[in-house]
């Protein structure tokens, strides 16, 4: 968990030294914002979803989070996508629109938006599918 506290933190950073942007994009809805950065040296990338409008039901909260916990989702490269601890948000009403149907591909990221869910995966085929009453992660 505290990887990816830290993950989420240096996400929020933005561009921070070290670290360049690779993107992101919102679905049509406006309810879910997604957001990608890499390390300049590892080239790693990381990519962050925040569900702004959650119904679904959550897993109890780490004792370890002391901030948001639930809307927040983090996805490296490799592995197993997470549910993050997180006081802030990649919502960007600037962010462009991901139409239904549609592809965004970027970092070792892929992600496709329906009506019905945003679906994201990585290198591993790892990631999650976020809907406002539904989240599931692999």
């Amino acid at each position: 968990m505290k990887r990816w506290i830290v993950l989420a933190f240096l996400l929020s950073v933005g561009l921070a030294q070290g670290y360049f942007e690779l993107g992101g994009f919102k679905t049509p809805s406006g309810n879910i914002h997604c957001f990608a950065y890499a390390d300049r040296l590892t080239q790693e990338a990381v990519l962050r979803c925040d569900l702004l409008k959650n119904q679904a039901r959550l897993p109890a909260k780490p004792k370890d989070c002391q901030l948001d916990w639930g809307n927040a989702f983090g996805l490296g490269e490799r592995g197993k996508a997470q549910r993050l601890c997180v006081g802030d948000t990649v919502a960007d009403p600037r962010l462009p629109v991901l139409a239904y149907g549609k592809v965004w591909s970027e970092g070792g990221f892929r992600c496709e938006v329906t009506p019905a869910r945003l679906r994201c995966t990585n290198r591993d085929k790892r990631g999650f599918e976020l809907a406002r009453a539904a989240q599931k992660l692999f």
